[in-house]
């Protein structure tokens, strides 16, 4: 069945850095839409990357310039690299898959979700 994982996750100060990956399983990224949603308490939640089956990337207007996703077909795994972390990206970050598309990724429903993994950024 399809399993999505997400791990990385942690407390930085303001300015620092941190890596989450997503290893799925139970079908090919390269034949899906895959994205990262982050949802703080008392909001909704944002979708903050959206990678397509030629990993191509679109991202929040909140984030561009900083984080940066990636995928690694033969292995799997979903990434997500940010940089200059800001406090209002404390949230709970959460890889997503989309297996009815592979491409116009950017919104729309996603079927399948990780566990999440918490980003506590400090200033």
């Amino acid at each position: 069945q399809v399993q999505l994982q997400e791990s990385g996750g942690g407390s930085v100060q303001a300015g620092g850095s941190l890596r989450l990956s997503c290893a799925a399983s139970g079908f090919s990224l390269s034949r899906a839409c895959m994205a990262w949603f982050r949802q703080a308490p008392g909001k909704e939640r944002e979708g903050v990357a959206f990678i397509n089956r030629d990993g191509f990337i679109t991202y929040a207007d909140s984030v561009k310039g900083r984080f940066s996703g990636s995928k690694d077909n033969a292995k799997s795994t979903l990434y997500l690299q940010m940089n200059n972390l800001k406090p209002e990206d404390t949230a709970m970050y959460y890889c997503a898959a989309d297996l009815d598309r592979f491409t116009f990724c950017s919104g729309g429903d996603y079927g399948y979700w990780g566990q999440g993994t918490q980003v506590t950024v400090s200033s």
